[in-house]
């Protein structure tokens, strides 16, 4: 048996889709961090779900915390913006689980519309999801957490999910600040940063998403995300330099 954990916070405008691809599933955990529009209100709608209370401690430590509220050992760790397709929840549901393994989902990130495949961090995107909680967990990274892979074989699956981040302009700006006060606070003390590292690294990240990355093959929604790419981590290493040095 698998128990699905979905961290939620303000997120009523995508969670119905979520949700709706995990009624197979016979426990949702619903982990609200403070949600102050329709967000639980959606969430109650699904018999399959049970809603938890909690502060947000950074996303590797929380989605441990999620998971300790699980009935079931095995974690299906799904964002509030993803979508299952039916032949991957299928296929999930249909796995022999081994707690020797980590098995791992094709993601497939949509903007306007469009399925992106260019861009840094947009395509390819594997992500691991499901894992044994008895046999290893999230790290306690507060942003870019992944599940600890050490000792366990990773298994590819062959369905994808859909991943729907940004749907407006307002999305890219909100989560560039909220990603970017985690960078900086995750590395505090840890690396030293300063105006001209901010600037070498912005500059990268774009030229790396729109060149490298064939951003440019994007049309309208590749230069965008790459200006995105560009402009959080430029905003990442300022807000690091106005936190202190390396020690």
């Amino acid at each position: 048996m698998i128990t699905v954990t979905v961290l939620t916070k303000n997120c009523q405008e995508t969670l119905v889709a979520t949700l709706a691809s995990l009624q197979k599933f016979p426990e949702v955990i619903v982990y609200d961090s403070g949600s102050t529009d329709l967000t639980l209100e959606v969430a109650e709608k699904f018999p399959n779900v049970k809603i938890i209370h909690g502060k947000f401690i950074g996303f590797g430590p929380t989605h441990n915390a999620a998971s300790s509220h699980a009935t079931y050992d095995w974690i299906l760790s799904i964002d509030s913006d993803e979508i299952l397709t039916p032949e991957l929840a299928d296929e999930i549901l249909s796995l022999s689980l081994n707690s020797k393994y980590l098995y791992q989902i094709d993601r497939h990130n949509y903007y306007n519309g469009k399925w992106i495949r260019w861009c840094g961090g947009w395509y390819p995107d594997p992500v691991i999801r499901l894992y044994d909680r008895k046999s290893t967990r999230f790290t306690d990274d507060a942003v870019h957490e992944k599940i600890i892979a050490t000792n366990l074989k990773v298994i590819p699956l062959s369905f994808p999910m859909t991943h729907i981040p940004y749907r407006s302009i307002e999305d890219f700006l909100t989560k560039m600040q909220s990603y970017s006060t985690l960078f900086s606070e995750q590395h505090r003390g840890k690396k030293s940063s300063s105006l001209g590292k901010a600037i070498f690294h912005g500059s990268f990240a774009f030229l790396k998403s729109y060149l490298l990355k064939r951003g440019i093959l994007g049309g309208k929604e590749g230069l965008i995300i790459s200006l995105y790419n560009g402009h959080t981590a430029f905003y990442k290493y300022l807000k690091l330099s106005k936190l202190g040095t390396k020690k």
